[in-house]
C-alpha cells in the first residue's frame, strides 16, 4: 500500500507544473497579452514572459500567437469564425486540433490576424526561438519522465505524464469546451458562454467564461458573491506591490463584436487607454 509520503513527491510536481502553468496563461497570456487588462513595466513583462516558458515547458504557447487567436475568439465567439467554440465540433479533441492549425499559421506567419487585432503584443523573439523548438519541448519531456523515473512509487503514475507533456492545450481545452457548453449564465450575451461552479478553481477563474465574454476587458471575472476568480486577487496583489498597473488598463482599439463586447488589446509598457463597459444582466 502507497504511503502519503511515498506520493507526496509526485502530488506536489503535478500540482505545482498545474497550477503554475495556468496561472501564467490566465495572467500573462490571456489577461495581460490578449486583453491588456493592466500593465507591466519592460523588465516585468519579460519576467512573465519566461515564467511562462518555464511553467508551460514542453506545452509552451507564442504570446503572439496566442493573444491574436484569442481576439478572434472574441469578436466571433460561438459564430463559424471562431477558432475554438465547441459549437463547431463534435468533440474537444478536434476543436483542439482545429485550434493547433490556426495557433501554428499564427506562429509561422503565413497566417494574418485581422487588422483591428493586431494592436501591442508582447514578444521576445530569442526566447521564442529557443521555447517553441522541437529540442525544448523534447527536452521537457525528457525532464518530466525523469523525474517520475526517481519519484513515481508506482507505474500508474506515470499516465500522468502525458497532462504533463500537453498542459496548455489541456487547460485550453477544458476553458473553452466546458466553458461554452456547461453550467449557468449570468449575462445575456449572444454567444453561448457559460460559467462553471466549482471547476473555475481548478483553472483559477478562467470558467467564469459568461462572465468574461460580458466584461472583456474587468481582470476579476467573478460577478457575484458566490463567484471567486483565484486570479485576480494575484493580479491585485502584483498591483500593491507596484508590480503591475490596473489603473492603466483598457484597449488600444475600441472594436467590438456583434455582440457589442470589446475586442481586447494589450497596452505597450508606458501606454494607456481606458474603454468604457457596459453589461445587461439577466
Amino acid at each position: 500500500m502507497l504511503s502519503s509520503s511515498s506520493v507526496l513527491p509526485i502530488v506536489c510536481f503535478f500540482l505545482v507544473h498545474w497550477w503554475g502553468s495556468v496561472l501564467m496563461q490566465t495572467i500573462f497570456l490571456h489577461r495581460y497579452a490578449s486583453h491588456g487588462m493592466f500593465r507591466l513595466s519592460r523588465p516585468w513583462e519579460r519576467t512573465f514572459y519566461l515564467l511562462t516558458y518555464l511553467f508551460q515547458g514542453s506545452s509552451y504557447l507564442v504570446p503572439r500567437a496566442y493573444a491574436y487567436l484569442h481576439r478572434a475568439h472574441h469578436a466571433y465567439s460561438d459564430t463559424e469564425k471562431d477558432p475554438h467554440t465547441p459549437h463547431r465540433f463534435s468533440n474537444a479533441l478536434s476543436m483542439m486540433l482545429e485550434t493547433k492549425r490556426e495557433y501554428a499559421a499564427l506562429v509561422q506567419e503565413k497566417l494574418q490576424p485581422e487588422a483591428r487585432f493586431q494592436t501591442y503584443v508582447p514578444t521576445w523573439p530569442a526566447l521564442d526561438r529557443v521555447a517553441d523548438s522541437t529540442e525544448s519541448r523534447v527536452a521537457w519531456v525528457v525532464l518530466y519522465t525523469l523525474f517520475y523515473v526517481a519519484f513515481a512509487p508506482h507505474w500508474a503514475f506515470f499516465l500522468l505524464l502525458p497532462v504533463h507533456f500537453l498542459m496548455g492545450p489541456i487547460h485550453g481545452a477544458i476553458v473553452n469546451w466546458a466553458g461554452h457548453k456547461y453550467g449557468y449564465r449570468n449575462f445575456a450575451t449572444r454567444d453561448q458562454s457559460r460559467n462553471v461552479l466549482p471547476w473555475d478553481v481548478v483553472t483559477l477563474g478562467e470558467l467564469f467564461q459568461n462572465n468574461h465574454h460580458r466584461h472583456g476587458q474587468a481582470p476579476n471575472f467573478a460577478q457575484r458573491a458566490f463567484e471567486w476568480d483565484p486570479a485576480y486577487g494575484f493580479i491585485r496583489l502584483l498591483g500593491m506591490l507596484g508590480i503591475a498597473d490596473l489603473s492603466a488598463k483598457g484597449q488600444l482599439q475600441n472594436e467590438e463584436n456583434e455582440a457589442g463586447e470589446p475586442v481586447g488589446g494589450a497596452l505597450a509598457p508606458g501606454q494607456i487607454a481606458v474603454v468604457a463597459e457596459t453589461s445587461v444582466a439577466l
